[in-house]
Order: C-alpha cells, then sequence, then structure tokens
C-alpha cells in the first residue's frame, strides 16, 4: 500500500534514517502509546516493553517520524516517512482489535438460507436468519463474518464474506462472488455456496468482526471508493449513512469490469442517492454508460471536501493506486482506512 513516489523517496533517505533508528523507533512508541493506550496494555509483551526488546524487533521494520533528523528532512521526506508510520501504527491497531475480537470468542451460530438473490452472473446475495430464532446482534457497517462449511469431500473451510446490507433485524446478508482463478483451482467456497447452497439450506455463521468500519460524525466529509467485489462493505456503509442522517459531502467511485459486473448496483446509487450532496463517480473497462468514466479509477477530477476521510476496499493494486492519489489531493495518510484480507504494507504493496 506504500505509495510509489514515497517508495523511491524512502529508498533516498535511508541510511539517513537508519543511523538514527533508536531515537526514532522511542518517540514512535511514545506517540503511538500516547494515543492508543489499549495497544500497550493488550497487545505487546509487557516484560519486553520494559527490557527494550520490543523496540529493537519493531525497528527492523520500521523507521517512521522524520522530526527527528530536523533540517536534513525535505518535506518530501517527511511526508514519507509520514505515510510508513502510519501504515504500521494502523496495521498494530488493527491487529490490536482482532486480538480483542477473538478474545470475545467467534461464537458460531447455525443460519438458514431464506433468499437467494442472483446479482450478476458471478455475485450471489444469501439472506439468512438465525435457525435458534434467538436475538441477533447488531453490526457496524463495513464488518464481515466468518462462514464454515462442509465441502463435498468432507472437509470443513472458513472464508470471511462483508455484510452487504441489514435486510431486516433478525437477518444477515452477504454476498459472495464465485472465484475464478488463472492457472490454479477455483475458490472451492465460493463454487460450492453457488453450486450447492440454495434457500432451506443452512450455514455456520461467526459474528460480525473486522476494522474496516466507519468511525466519523454526522459532519465528516467522506470518500467510499470501491473495485468488484469490494463494493460490498461500502453498500452496507452507504445503507447506514443514509438511515443515521449523515450531512457531510460524501464521494462514492467504484471501478468495475462493466455494469454487467457490478453488484449490487442498483442498491450501490439508490443509497447513495439518499444522502444530501453525495457524488457517485462509476469506471468500467468497457460498456461504460453516458455519465461514467471508461477505464480504471482516475481520481484527478473528483473533488474533494477538506478533511475527507476515506475508506477504501477492492483487489490491492486499485487500494494502493488510489490511496497514491489521495495523498497527492492532501487527504492525511491516518485518515485513508483500508482492509486486506492477506499480506500487506511494503512487499504487497510492490505487487
Amino acid at each position: 500500500m506504500l505509495s510509489e513516489q514515497s517508495a523511491a523517496t524512502l529508498r533516498a533517505t535511508l541510511p539517513a534514517v537508519g543511523a538514527a533508528l533508536g531515537t526514532i523507533t522511542e518517540r514512535f512508541y511514545t506517540g503511538l502509546f500516547a494515543a492508543h493506550p489499549e495497544l500497550l496494555r493488550d497487545l505487546f509483551n509487557r516484560g519486553n516493553q520494559a527490557s527494550g526488546t520490543q523496540r529493537q524487533a519493531l525497528a527492523g521494520s520500521v523507521a517512521a517520524i522524520a522530526e527527528v533528523l530536523g533540517d536534513a528532512v525535505t518535506p518530501e521526506a517527511a511526508a514519507a516517512w509520514d505515510e510508513v508510520y502510519w501504515l504500521m501504527a494502523n496495521a498494530l491497531i488493527a491487529v490490536e482489535q482482532r486480538l480483542r475480537e477473538e478474545r470475545g470468542g467467534h461464537t458460531r451460530r447455525t443460519w438458514e438460507v431464506v433468499e437467494r438473490v442472483a446479482e450478476t452472473a458471478d455475485v450471489a446475495t444469501f439472506r439468512l436468519r438465525a435457525a435458534d430464532g434467538g436475538p441477533v446482534r447488531d453490526f457496524l457497517a463495513g464488518q464481515y463474518v466468518s462462514v464454515r462449511l462442509a465441502l463435498a469431500d468432507g472437509a470443513r473451510q472458513i472464508r470471511q464474506y462483508s455484510l452487504s446490507g441489514a435486510p431486516g433485524p433478525d437477518l444477515r446478508q452477504i454476498s459472495v462472488k464465485r472465484v475464478h482463478e488463472t492457472g490454479t483451482p477455483d475458490g472451492e467456497v465460493s463454487a460450492h455456496l453457488h453450486a450447492r447452497v440454495r434457500v432451506g439450506d443452512v450455514l455456520e455463521l461467526s459474528e460480525p468482526y473486522g476494522d474496516l468500519v466507519l468511525d466519523a460524525g454526522p459532519d465528516t466529509p467522506l470518500l467510499l471508493a470501491s473495485a468488484g467485489i469490494g463494493v460490498t462493505p461500502m453498500t452496507a456503509m452507504l445503507t447506514h449513512l443514509a438511515g443515521s442522517g449523515h450531512r457531510a459531502p460524501v464521494t462514492v467511485v467504484h471501478a468495475d469490469r462493466s455494469p454487467a459486473t457490478h453488484a449490487l448496483r442498483a442498491d450501490h446509487e439508490a443509497w447513495a442517492a439518499k444522502l444530501p450532496g453525495a457524488a457517485v463517480h462509476l469506471w468500467y473497462e468497457q460498456d461504460a454508460p453516458a455519465g461514467t468514466h471508461t477505464g480504471l479509477a482516475d481520481l484527478t477530477g473528483v473533488a474533494l471536501a477538506p478533511g475527507t476521510r476515506a475508506y477504501l476496499c477492492g483487489p490491492l493494486p486499485f487500494m494502493r493506486a488510489v490511496r497514491t492519489q489521495l495523498i497527492a489531493k492532501g487527504v492525511a495518510p491516518a485518515d485513508i482506512h483500508y482492509e486486506v484480507f492477506g499480506p500487506d504494507l511494503w512487499l504487497a504493496g510492490q505487487a
């Protein structure tokens, strides 16, 4: 997720930063724990904190807080190292949140499929009701559930799917894309759900959890950017914003191969239309209708209100490109939130 411009600056400034790693990591920890004391309490080994070994471990992978180098730091270098700081800080905060949720327990319940909707040729929405008839906990827009099922050969597999809406107080809704891979087997779980799961079947679902949740007041400008099946948490967020009376501008960005592959498109646009002053920008690689754009998402001409907080979901190259463009437009790295199911940060960011 590191932007290309920042990566080049980091390579040029690594020698100077490396010489001051001890001071830099001391400042990193002091600032991080001052803002998020729960990390020190719940995530990091307090014995390692006392001895300093935890700081040494982080120093091998984090070089942040360019203020240590004083006047030697150019604005470009300061911005690049600030980006690294927030990549790592947000990653650590997300890990702490996951650990806290896991300690609370991911109790699984059996849910019955009460409706199945074909959104596109490769995306199906499943609406489910708890089979035990018990109360259903509310969820935060952007969260996902783990789905566990037994495949045809008896193997039990678990996959995570974003909750794509709130169709009713006692229902859960997930929208699943059938995964087709080039040169490797297709996704087993998504293929099973598409081929075998119908109304009346049951699935095991965990409670909702996840890091990509709205954390903004009604007067905070927002950008919700997605690509492909990344639209699912964004649709849930739009539903929540429309129902909660969000007043500030909301900019909706989505990229897809074509209108025919844009899952939940009607919901995506309808909920956005309920928000005052919302702006919707759609990009399609082919068959782009009037009023949309052809090609890949490009935020160059997209106006953003000062203080915009951004939420991204989609393939890693998409999120990396959008994040780079947002930073270039003046959005603070700390205000760009995203979730990656799998490797992230430096190595994945170069993919």
